[in-house]
């Protein structure tokens, strides 16, 4: 269920696989997507599982509607009745509440400044690591009191460079806006290594403490990934604040 968890001086993150849910395949088992065609009772009792799991309470949990851009909501509690805003990151200074990002080939991005007491959760696929998701989330952050160098910055489960095939035209577009997204496949194609530009635009804005999960969803049978499978469920990244 949690596939990876950690915690650094009372922030903590995590990343869950595909185990350990009630969703019915397609979108066995864990599925925490709302909007990929699953049965919503079966998503609710799943965020429930997942939230249990971690000692969070499943209605202290922020979720995004996630459109590939780079616009970021700054939260103090979900939302409630209120309509879930298309957003790629949240951020809050409020500890206790937990922010979810979903991915299934994405890079989740959790981020968290213990001292000040700020997290955030970032969405970044290839559109919005160009876009510049990533900085946006950290430009709020830091706007609220957030020092980049102690941030500590945890990427999930996504499709690496070495899977992550494209038109070579798509890795030149991507590339001369973020250098260290250029890869190749495994196979020698052209490739985009979304990770790595994640993390290069990180140290850039002078986070240090960086840490990358060694999964690739492609590859995983354990994660769930649009690009394998197309109809298929979500995964999700937690970051919250004792």
């Amino acid at each position: 269920m949690i596939g990876q968890r950690e915690s650094v001086s009372g922030a903590h993150f995590a990343f869950t696989d595909r185990w350990g849910g009630v969703s019915a395949a397609p979108y066995e088992e864990l599925n925490l997507g709302g909007a990929v065609g699953d049965d919503p009772g079966a998503v609710r009792a799943n965020r429930e599982l997942a939230a249990k799991s971690l000692g969070v309470e499943p209605d202290r949990v922020v979720w995004m509607n996630q459109v590939h851009g780079a616009e970021v909501a700054v939260v103090d509690g979900p939302w409630g009745s209120s309509e879930i805003p298309s957003v790629d990151a949240i951020v809050t200074t409020r500890r206790g509440l937990a922010l979810a990002v979903l991915t299934a080939d994405c890079v989740p991005v959790l981020l968290a400044d213990p001292v000040a007491g700020i997290a955030a959760a970032a969405h970044a696929g290839r559109p919005g690591m160009i876009a510049g998701v990533v900085p946006a989330a950290l430009r709020a952050m830091t706007d609220l009191g957030a020092e980049p160098s102690r941030i500590v910055a945890r990427t999930g489960p996504t499709v690496c460079g070495r899977c992550y095939e494209v038109p070579e035209a798509m890795r030149a577009e991507v590339s001369a806006i973020e250098p260290a997204a250029y890869a190749e496949t495994s196979w020698g194609t052209p490739a985009v290594d979304v990770s790595a530009g994640v993390h290069a635009q990180l140290e850039r804005l002078g986070v240090c403490d960086l840490a990358q999960s060694p999964v690739c969803t492609l590859e995983s049978e354990d994660h769930f990934s649009y690009r394998r499978d197309r109809t298929t469920g979500r995964l999700a990244g937690y970051v919250w604040l004792d």
